[in-house]
Formats: C-alpha cells, sequence, structure tokens
C-alpha cells in the first residue's frame, strides 16, 4: 500500500476509516470459515473477480478513472503491479487454505510479525538506522519462531509465507506511483484473466452455480469483503500518523487469535504458550520505540 503521508495530528475520519478497516479484517476469518468447503483457489478467484466492480464503483464516484487508464499505458507501472499484485494473491491464498484448515493462529502469528518483519527489511534493504528496542524486538520475535519450528519439528511456514508476502507487498506498494484505490485496481484487473479461465474451466463443477444459494452469495460478497476494508484503510492512513497507524495494525491479528482460541477451538500448546508473549513483548518494544521516535520527530 502507498505509504501514508506524514500528518500533525490523527483526523477522526483517518481514524474511523483506519480502524473499521482492521475490525473487518478481523471478522474476516468467521467469512473465509463459512465457506471452508470451498477450494481456496476457487474462493480468491472469486476474490479478484468481484473486486473489480467494488474498486472500479469506488474510483468512477472519486472521479479518478483517469489514473487508471494512464497507468494501464505505462509498461513499467504495469509490471510493478503484476509483482505487487503475484504478492498479494499469494497472501490470500496461504490466508484462505490457513482458515479452512485449522491454522487460524498461525495467520495471526503472521500478521503480528509482519511489522517487524517489515522493519527489518528496512535495514537490510534499505540500511535504515534501527535503535536498540526495535532490534530486540526482532530478536524476540526470531526467538519465538524458533520455539515453534523446534516444537512442532517444522517451520510455522503459514505464518512466515504470510508475513513475507504481506511485507513484500507493502515494502514494494510504496514504489508503485499511483493512488491506492488505483492501484488496488490495477491489480485485481491484472489478476482477472487467470482467475476469469480458472472459473471458466471449472464450470457446472464450480461451487458458485453449482450448489447452494448460501455458497453463491457469500463467493458473491468476496469481493466486498476484499476491496472495502483495503480501501478504507488506504484513505484512513492519508488522515492518521505513521505511529498512531503502528498501534491500530494490531486489532486484525488480536481478533484473529481470540477466534481462533475461543471460536475455533484451535490447540493452544506449550510452545505457543511461550511464542506468542514473546512476539507481544516484542511488539511492545517495537511500538513504544515507534512512538518515541515520532514524539521526537515531531518536536
Amino acid at each position: 500500500m502507498s505509504s501514508p503521508t506524514p500528518q500533525t495530528g490523527d483526523s477522526p475520519a483517518g481514524f474511523a476509516y483506519a480502524t473499521t478497516a482492521y475490525l473487518l479484517w478481523g471478522f474476516l476469518p468467521l467469512y473465509m470459515k463459512a465457506i471452508d468447503h470451498i477450494p481456496p483457489a476457487e474462493i480468491i478467484a472469486h476474490r479478484i473477480l468481484w473486486s473489480v466492480p467494488v474498486a472500479g464503483l469506488v474510483l468512477i464516484v472519486l472521479g479518478r478513472t483517469g489514473d487508471l487508464v494512464r497507468a494501464l499505458k505505462t509498461p513499467r507501472m504495469v509490471g510493478m503491479a503484476a509483482v505487487t499484485a503475484t504478492l498479494i494473491s499469494v497472501n490470500w491464498g496461504v490466508y484462505v487454505w490457513a482458515i479452512a484448515n485449522d491454522r487460524a493462529l498461525d495467520a495471526a502469528l503472521g500478521y503480528y510479525i509482519n511489522p517487524l518483519f517489515s522493519v527489518a527489511l528496512g535495514a537490510i534493504v534499505l540500511r535504515e538506522r534501527l535503535a536498540a528496542a526495535q532490534w530486540v524486538a526482532v530478536g524476540l520475535a526470531a526467538v519465538a519462531v524458533t520455539i515453534l519450528t523446534v516444537s512442532a519439528g517444522v517451520l510455522p511456514w503459514v505464518a512466515l509465507v504470510l508475513m513475507t508476502t504481506f511485507g513484500l507487498y507493502g515494502f514494494l506498494r510504496k514504489t508503485l506511483p499511483i493512488g491506492p484505490n488505483q492501484g488496488f485496481l490495477l491489480e485485481v484487473l491484472l489478476l482477472c484473466p487467470p482467475a476469469l479461465a480458472y472459473l471458466l474451466w471449472l464450470g457446472p463443477s464450480g461451487h458458485f452455480t453449482g450448489t447452494t444459494w448460501a455458497d453463491t452469495a457469500f463467493l458473491l460478497g468476496t469481493g466486498a469483503v476484499t476491496a472495502i476494508p483495503l480501501m478504507l484503510y488506504a484513505n484512513g492512513a492519508k488522515g492518521l500518523r505513521l505511529s498512531t497507524i503502528g498501534v491500530l495494525q494490531y486489532i486484525a491479528p488480536t481478533m484473529i487469535f481470540l477466534i481462533a482460541v475461543f471460536v475455533f477451538a484451535e490447540p493452544f500448546g506449550p510452545a505457543r504458550a511461550i511464542a506468542f508473549p514473546l512476539i507481544w513483548a516484542a511488539l511492545i518494544l517495537y511500538t513504544g520505540s515507534m512512538i518515541r521516535t515520532a514524539r521526537a520527530t515531531r518536536a
């Protein structure tokens, strides 16, 4: 997503937009669980296809369709958008698979450690200087992942793929010289041909028309549950300070965590009982350091 413009204060509208987006993302596992009998690839194809009219309508209302037309005529921008579109589609696919296969806790872990991955990425790729507390936070996250790996005998690949794809998506999305709403529509337009081809290949065997009306309604709704939170966030971020966004971003993984434990009844064994508090401690250190830096900059 585009990097928000630095703010001297938080606007009520920006706070409302961003909070609503994170709450919608937090409730998304319940929606995806209702269609966990549908193959993830089919769900992703419908998320892509039905996001187009939702995002297109928003651009028409905002009068920004010209930006999209210019982007489609710029090969470099189309190429960059193809990369970010690929990353976000992989992220969506793994997320849907995780919810359907009782791995929502791993999804929560992935989105918890995503900010720390972004910080480490900035330090390694952009040579950004990190405060000592931020290095400690990254180290605690690494220890947590190591504990989960040793306990399970395998890397927590769901969390790591979600972390990596969303982190790289955010990192590369900042370099895409187009507005957030226009960029999202450009991405789903590029993903539309393979998604549509896949659904046509499924034909009557697909769940859109081949099963119940509830499946049809849920698949139609995937466009709205995909596009609306993303665009709410993009518009909310423009009215918020980075430090505020940094705190709000933990709403969604916290809700996913609570839903996984108390609604989906996923097992929360000893390894997770150690790893998750380590992650929370890392996030407290990271957020505190970020807020102190933001206050010093404003001062």
